[in-house]
């Protein structure tokens, strides 16, 4: 393949600004760029010529619609088609869309959650266009990124305050950079979300309702084979799995996604693929539409694509590493640099995101919980609950020679020194890394290994924003007007205030052990183990003031999002505990007590003929499956009625915390339960495929 036609493939789907500048007027252009660079209004003139050549290319390339593209607060996407076809009254037609059509449209703003900030006849909403990240083409229609906000104004969808967090940041990070003598166009912050799944046969998926219904599996006993050999991590990818892999790369290359890496992951059936860095608000809007083709590539080759936290317990299950960054046009900030002045300058942002996680750590667990991710956190596959910072050794060294008062600045040339001019040499790979770490350094970027793999990762990074702008603020509201022979000295020692303030996040060790949950509950850190636990966080007083000081989220938008959240948990709580009472009554036990019944016929039959000595072992058979339908009957009933305390309960939180620490656990003896007996029944009776079937497929 000539690498023109591999190159050409790129963004061929996506109005990009290459595009643009092709298509638009010079000044057109011009104007449209100011708007998306440095939010200047857009004009309805620029608006009308960039709309006709939207629809003249999207038309070209086939597409016979065009949708406004939205995040509402479900966390998925949503689109609505409308034609670009516009009827004349002799009985033909022409094509029409236009700025107004571009701009603004009108969904149903009362059908989608909204946290109590709209009433159900309260209908009225609006998506507004997001010029900041490209339109494209998808299935024949032209989809428009737009914001989501009602009558009112208030934000109803994920973009919105994500776009909020980001022009804060960008204020607050131009103010400490003017203090170093620097003042870039913008700061934006940048990610990389890599993006773990299983992939399943279709056939097997079909046969398991709890995966069906719940995107996970309810029952299931540990297969005979896990992922004990290590053998599967960047393994050789079996042949249906590598064509649908390159399939996707091809449609994700088509939107402008920059699919770069792809492998198998440690699970049996489990696999990863990792884009290229990418602004932000641009990244998640591509991750969005990364899960979306994932599913729908994987139709086509008879599987099924899961994204579900957790599929399968006893295994490895999936996260979206968010690897998180600032940058001007011109530098990263968050990489150490070559010269002790670029070290000072990145000491400073290294300070604020350390104060800004120690902060808001419990606000930062509240971003990754969910149903799902409550069963991965913790295991040996992923971060624990508890939110801690991992620098690396020779970071370490230089935030601790800071923190002892042994760095030091010559005042004349606002050198930093170190002593051992460690710093000065570090090395984006500088350290061994730590996967049990939830937030880790890694050479020139933070990598938050919580977020869940079905989580829209804006919730985190709304968070990360937010927080270390406030640390910036508070910097540059420090240090603004400081003479300029001073500014090193001082931020050096307003640093050092800072990091001893907060150096309880530091933590290097095994966040799988023991002794880390009984330091951290000295240290004072948050160990919200469940999403119960850490919903409140949302709208605590530190947290509230956070948000409406920053000007990114209302009080009612806050509170909305707690809503919305509180209330998605107690549903897919209720549609778990529903769907393994149903499975456990109608499918595992009536195939148990047949079983059962063969069995204790069969040991009749034989005693009767007189071998009764050489029947021992179908006895203890027999014992176990019986003893195991009385665990199962009973595990049913305490189950059941502590399912039906979880319904009554009008308090979303009461309810939310009656699902955590009252079904959850029983939900767990009945899976036990059924579990044991899948290991006792005879393989034609047991009603579903078993981890075997599934996830060893050829």
């Amino acid at each position: 393949m000539a690498d023109t036609e591999l190159t050409s493939r790129f963004g061929t789907m996506v109005f990009s600004e290459d595009v643009m500048r092709k298509r638009l007027p010079k000044d057109i252009y011009k104007r449209l760029a100011a708007t998306m660079d440095q939010g200047a209004p857009l004009d309805l003139d620029v608006a009308n010529a960039v709309a006709h050549a939207m629809k003249e290319w999207a038309i070209e390339n086939g597409a016979t619609h065009y949708a406004h593209w939205f995040q509402p607060l479900s966390g998925i996407t949503s689109e609505k088609h409308d034609s670009f076809l516009e009827p004349n009254h002799d009985g033909t037609a022409i094509t029409k869309f236009t700025g107004k059509n571009l701009i603004q449209g009108e969904p149903d703003a009362s059908s989608f959650p909204n946290g109590g900030l709209r009433a159900t006849f309260e209908a009225r909403g609006y998506t507004a266009w997001d010029p900041t990240s490209p339109a494209f083409i998808k299935d024949d229609v032209l989809c428009i990124p737009t914001a989501f906000c009602g009558y009112n104004g208030e934000a109803l969808d994920k973009k919105t305050p994500l776009l909020r967090s980001m022009k804060v940041l960008d204020t607050q990070a131009k103010r400490v950079l003017a203090l170093f003598g620097k003042h870039p166009k913008r700061v934006t912050p940048s990610i990389g979300l890599e993006q773990e799944y299983f992939l399943i046969k279709k056939d097997a998926y079909r046969k398991r309702r709890d995966l069906v219904i719940t995107g996970r599996t309810l029952f299931g006993a540990p297969p005979c084979k896990g992922q004990e050999l290590e053998e599967h991590y960047f393994g050789a990818i079996r042949p249906s799995v590598s064509k649908y892999m390159k399939e996707l790369d091809d449609e994700l290359w088509a939107l402008g996604i920059p699919a770069k890496t792809k492998h198998n992951e440690v699970a049996p059936c489990q696999h990863e693929l990792a884009p290229v860095y990418s602004e932000l608000n641009e990244g998640i809007d591509n991750n969005m539409l990364v899960m979306e083709k994932m599913k729908l590539v994987a139709s086509r080759f008879d599987l099924t694509c899961l994204l579900h936290e957790k599929p399968f317990e006893g295994i490895n299950g999936s996260g979206k590493h968010n690897n998180w960054s600032i940058s001007t046009e011109d530098e990263n900030l968050m990489d150490p640099g070559d010269t002790p002045l670029e070290n000072l300058q990145f000491v400073v942002f290294l300070t604020a995101v350390i104060e800004a996680v120690d902060k808001y750590q419990d606000l930062l667990r509240m971003s990754v919980a969910s149903c799902g991710n409550d069963h991965r956190l913790g295991a040996n596959e992923a971060p624990p609950a508890i939110v801690s910072i991992f620098l690396g050794d020779q970071l370490t060294e230089v935030v601790q020679k800071i923190m002892d008062g042994e760095a030091s600045v010559h005042a004349t040339h606002g050198v930093l020194d170190l002593g051992a001019d460690v710093l000065p040499n570090l090395e984006q790979d500088n350290t061994d890394r730590n996967r049990t770490s939830p937030f880790a350094f890694t050479g020139n970027k933070f990598e938050f290994r919580a977020v869940g793999s079905e989580a829209n990762a804006s919730d985190c990074n709304l968070v990360l924003d937010t927080a270390v702008a406030e640390s910036l603020k508070e910097f540059a509201d420090a240090l603004e007007g400081t003479p300029a022979d001073d500014f090193a000295a001082a931020a050096l020692d307003y640093c050092k205030k800072v990091l001893n303030d907060h150096r309880r996040i530091l933590f290097s060790g095994d966040g799988y052990s023991d002794e880390w949950q009984k330091e951290a509950e000295r240290r004072g850190l948050a160990n919200l183990r469940t999403t119960a636990d850490a919903l409140p966080a949302m709208v605590n007083e530190n947290s509230m003031r956070l948000w409406t000081s920053m000007g990114v989220l209302s009080e009612t938008e806050a509170f909305s999002r707690y809503e919305v959240k509180l209330e998605k948990y107690n549903k897919l709580m209720n549609i778990e505990a529903t769907t393994m009472i149903r499975e456990a009554r109608r499918t595992y036990r009536p195939v148990i007590t047949a079983y059962a019944t063969k069995v204790a016929k069969g040991l009749a039959a034989i005693r009767t003929a007189g071998a009764e000595a050489a029947m021992e072992c179908e006895q203890n058979t027999l014992n176990k499956l019986c003893y195991g339908i009385t665990e199962i009957n009973d595990a049913i009933k305490q189950l059941d009625a502590v399912h039906k305390k979880a319904e009554t309960l009008i308090d979303a939180q009461e309810q939310a915390n009656c699902y955590a620490h009252e079904v959850a656990p029983v939900m767990g003896r009945l899976r036990e339960a059924v579990d044991a007996m899948e290991e006792i029944v005879a393989a034609d009776y047991w009603p579903v495929p078993t981890y075997d079937d599934i996830l060893f497929y050829v």
